[in-house]
């Protein structure tokens, strides 16, 4: 008798699994068949990303080295730059622009490269350590042109990130393009007396400080020459 219970036991599931795969069958192998397609398209996205990658790494190398060299076409430089970048990954996007950017600004095209600065600065996909160096360079090449109170503005939320440094020197700078000598003094004063500020800032800013804002000399007095005689010569 227990012969019988257990065949019947196990024509019963047999005939379970039979119905289940008739019910289910077909879905279950279409989710396996899409799981196998977007695995092998995962896997062929990741080699098409590593691939163009190399192939922008290598391109913006070549590029690079071409516009060291003396006498090399620094606009052709920069144009090939902007050649790069739509079939750039995301990641060399930021480097492709800062270097275009600075050939720019050797070529004379500054509100050019000041726009693409710009660009970098405002672009949330960047990390925030290149948007604020970006924005630095825009202020940077912008002192002779923009209103200080608009540079100022912009280099207020820099002051305490990692370029807190040159954004306090160009601050000073800016100060000084607003006539505020007394101001730019005291900046560059405390910068130089800050020793988490770069060593070569502080020497630097120290000359400058200087240089600004010290007070000048009252001119001397006219001398009498003598009664009957003349006035002596310079010096004695």
């Amino acid at each position: 008798m227990p012969d019988i219970f257990d065949e019947v036991a196990e024509d019963l599931r047999a005939e379970k699994t039979r119905r289940f795969w008739l019910r289910y069958g077909s879905p279950i192998a279409v989710f396996f068949i899409a799981a196998m397609i977007g695995l092998g398209g995962w896997q062929a996205w990741r080699w098409y990303e590593a691939r163009k990658a190399a192939t922008t790494a290598t391109a913006f190398l070549e590029i690079h080295q071409a516009s060291q060299v003396q006498g090399a076409d620094l606009t052709v430089m920069a144009s090939r730059f902007a050649g790069l970048l739509p079939e750039a990954p995301a990641g060399y996007q930021m480097l492709i622009r800062m270097r275009e950017a600075a050939l720019l600004d050797e070529t004379g095209e500054k509100a050019r490269a000041r726009e693409i600065w710009n660009t970098v600065a405002a672009d949330s996909a960047v990390d925030p350590l290149w948007r604020d160096l970006a924005s630095l360079l825009w202020v940077l090449h912008g002192i002779e042109i923009d209103p200080p109170a608009s540079l100022a503005a912009r280099l207020a939320p820099l002051r305490d990130g990692p370029w807190g440094a040159s954004a306090r020197e160009l601050g000073a700078l800016v100060s000084l393009r607003a006539g505020d000598q007394d101001a730019a003094r005291t900046a560059l004063q405390a910068l130089a007396a800050d020793p988490a500020a770069p060593q070569g800032l502080r020497d630097r800013v120290q000359r400058l400080a200087a240089q600004v804002g010290s007070p000048v000399a009252p001119p001397a007095a006219p001398v009498a020459p003598p009664v009957g005689g003349t006035a002596p010569a310079n010096g004695g």
